[in-house]
């Protein structure tokens, strides 16, 4: 495993970092960008980010509840509220790529719930974190190594 506990060159992440900080305050909901990063590291079985986001959730005031049932919001009933489920059915849409592009009908439910700056800064962040998912998951960089 020679060289997979460098994280990466300092110029890529901090190009990274800028994208997803900029992405997180452009949406302007930190609860909702957690839940956001949160489903794309579940999916993406990244346990560092989930061990990190998690964490900034709660810190957040995401009650546990709806961290409990992340996992399984479309069966979650009121749990999440109409712009969450939107901005959920993204994330999952633009991580997975089932079908090589994101539903209309998923892009068209987020319009509804965000302003084209809103959806550029979601769909920012969900990029965002699936980079960084993929380079921790690659490097095998175990949770618990964050210091804010």
């Amino acid at each position: 495993m020679t060289g997979r506990t460098r994280l990466l060159d300092p110029g890529v992440g901090q190009a990274m970092s800028a994208l997803s900080a900029a992405a997180k305050k452009g949406l302007g909901d930190p609860a909702l960008a957690e839940l956001v990063v949160i489903r794309a590291s579940q999916l993406n079985h990244c346990a560092f980010c989930l061990d990190m986001h998690l964490r900034i959730a709660r810190e957040h005031g995401v009650s546990e509840r709806k961290l409990d049932l992340l996992a399984a919001w479309e069966e979650a009933g009121d749990v999440y509220d109409e712009r969450e489920r939107a901005a959920l059915a993204l994330t999952e849409a633009v991580t997975v790529l089932t079908d090589r592009f994101v539903p209309d009908e998923v892009y068209e439910r987020a319009a509804k719930h965000f302003d084209d700056s809103g959806l550029a800064h979601l769909i920012g962040l969900i990029v965002a974190i699936n980079n960084w998912n993929r380079v921790m998951v690659s490097r095998r960089i175990p949770p618990g190594g964050h210091t804010p």
